[in-house]
């Protein structure tokens, strides 16, 4: 059951990779969400850099951790762009994880609300919309609750599984939440169209995993020159990304890719690239103790993990100190 899952999440969401499929891909990455922080990604296939540091690499995207996870599980991909969320739980459900690099180790996300709503007391008894329940995006709203001093279960807040971003924000639209978390992007779209943004939760530096880079343990250890050599071509698109010279360009991916008609939406989905993006994407040991801290509310075998045990910043440790990102920086003119 789980290979027949994989395989038509390979098959449905192919639309997330226009580019023909390499003939023979030695690694496949899988990633979960749709938002601007996946353009290093794209960039990376789009702009030849997989190839320049002589890997096959195919970006398949695969909404929600569990299809993804239980693709990794299999092999049928090698690499996942996900949360701390899942590799916690994969972990905890005994999948030898390694987090190997954090893109982004602070929420990315702002909690909108409906017109109605005026105060974090309003959330009491309302429905709150996320992906999937025990993914990043329900993540980030139990912290950002947590942050306006809410309880789910004592304030009586519903929790409700409603898709991804773009089907969050029709459910908020629709009345079918009362609010939902969503990157900042989309919630000043949704501002301008009168949903109050309740907290900035991108504003307030809370630890956490959102945009890391996990891999089996023993898929790193038999294939550390074909995981290196991916992470180099991550990071070009990573500088390309974050190059003022290369802009246009970078808006250009993003818009395409999210499918926007509107340019100051993809503006500002380029704005939180270039916010949300650490420019040393170490894996973040505080990021995922505070997922942690939480997840194992509601999974409690999470509480036994030592989450220390799933980092391995080897390779990113070697390719910073070798001056390899430096270099990537300097050539496209990128600063701190």
């Amino acid at each position: 059951m789980t290979k027949i899952l994989c395989a038509l999440a390979l098959l449905i969401f192919s639309w997330a990779t226009p580019l023909p499929l390499l003939a023979a891909p030695e690694l496949v990455i899988g990633y979960a969400n749709i938002s601007a922080r996946v353009s290093p990604l794209w960039i990376a296939q789009e702009k030849g850099f997989f190839a320049k540091y002589g890997v096959a690499v195919q970006p398949v995207y695969m909404p929600g951790s569990p299809v993804m996870i239980a693709s990794l599980s299999t092999g049928q991909i090698q690499l996942a762009n996900s949360g701390g969320t899942a590799a916690l739980g994969a972990a905890a459900g005994g999948l030898d994880l390694k987090v190997i690099g954090t893109f982004t180790s602070r929420i990315p996300f702002d909690l909108v609300v409906r017109p109605s709503i005026k105060s974090a007391q309003d959330l009491r008894g309302k429905r709150l919309g996320v992906q999937v329940i025990g993914g990043t995006i329900w993540m980030g709203a139990m912290l950002g609750l947590e942050h306006l001093g809410l309880d789910p279960r004592r304030d009586a807040v519903q929790i409700v599984a409603a898709g991804d971003q773009t089907m969050l924000i029709q459910a908020l639209e629709k009345g079918t939440v009362d609010a939902t978390v969503v990157d900042s992007a989309f919630s000043n779209s949704l501002k301008q169209r009168g949903f109050p943004i309740l907290v900035e939760l991108s504003k307030t530096n809370i630890p956490f995993v959102s945009n890391g880079i996990i891999a089996r343990a023993s898929y790193l250890q038999q294939q550390t020159d074909a995981a290196r050599n991916t992470l180099k071509a991550w990071l070009e698109g990573v500088a390309y990304a974050l190059s003022p010279k290369m802009k246009s360009s970078v808006l250009e991916t993003i818009t395409r890719r999210l499918k926007i008609s509107d340019p100051a939406l993809a503006a500002r989905g380029y704005e939180d690239l270039l916010q949300a993006t650490d420019r040393k994407p170490f894996p973040s040991l505080e990021g995922l103790r505070n997922v942690q801290r939480l997840m194992k509310l509601q999974n409690p075998a999470v509480a036994g993990l030592k989450t220390e045990n799933l980092i391995d910043g080897k390779l990113m440790k070697e390719l910073d100190e070798s001056g390899f990102i430096d270099q990537l920086y300097s050539t496209y003119g990128v600063k701190d």
